[in-house]
């Protein structure tokens, strides 16, 4: 089954944090789960918004985004169809630091804050999982600072792409990724053209092999470490 073809309910069991949840706490996580359709180009959620969801990608593709007051776009990631993200956002007070915006279009789970936080206090494989994924955005995070003040174009990108098969982060994802250099660019914060020269520049490396509206990584340690 592919995820165009998954339902809501089916993406919530198969999730890795629904493995350890008692029946009792499964049924309320499917009968307050929602499921939401954003078109692409549209918003999952805006900086400023009270966080009230932990959101899931049941398919589609996402970024995670902030704009300064000059008009500056930073791209923190991308979340792909299993992926879970805005844990941080539920955990604390405030509104919400950045933007979600759908690149393709993308069916989203919206599990309650509610719910999220009894489940927090409920289970303590969900809270580990929780702190897993806080964790590995951490280290993201502080990666992304790196490579975005000390490297250039072609190993930012590799950087990006290298990002996208965190296993925590977007579970399940293959090798081999339906994706446009077009959606790329939207991830790296980089022109069609730049993201073009660059993978062909990361294929001529061995990193990558180049198919029309498909990447495969041949080496995703090498991705990581480049241009080192």
């Amino acid at each position: 089954m592919t995820s165009s073809e998954l339902s809501l309910i089916d993406m919530l069991r198969q999730a890795a944090w629904a493995q350890s949840l008692s029946a009792e706490q499964m049924a309320r996580v499917e009968a307050e789960t929602i499921e939401r359709f954003v078109p692409a180009g549209g918003y999952a959620c805006r900086k400023g918004e009270s966080a009230d969801f932990w959101i899931g990608a049941i398919d589609g593709l996402v970024k995670m985004s902030s704009e300064s007051p000059e008009g500056k776009t930073i791209t923190f990631t991308g979340l792909l169809s299993g992926g879970w993200f805005g844990e941080g956002s539920l955990l604390k007070t405030g509104p919400r630091q950045y933007d979600v915006i759908a690149i393709r279009d993308t069916r989203l789970a919206l599990m309650p804050r509610s719910l999220f936080l009894y489940l927090l206090d409920n289970s303590i494989a969900f809270n580990r999982f929780v702190m897993t994924l806080l964790n590995e955005r951490l280290g993201m995070f502080i990666s992304l600072v790196e490579f975005d003040r000390m490297l250039d174009t072609n190993a930012r990108l590799a950087r990006c792409l290298a990002a996208l098969f965190n296993p925590h982060l977007n579970p399940g994802i293959s090798p081999e990724i339906k994706i446009s250099q077009e959606e790329i660019g939207y991830l790296a914060g980089a022109s069609r053209q730049r993201v073009n020269g660059g993978l062909k520049v990361l294929e001529e490396a061995g990193l990558v092999k180049l198919e029309y509206g498909r990447i495969t990584v041949l080496d995703l340690d090498g991705l990581r470490r480049y241009p080192y």
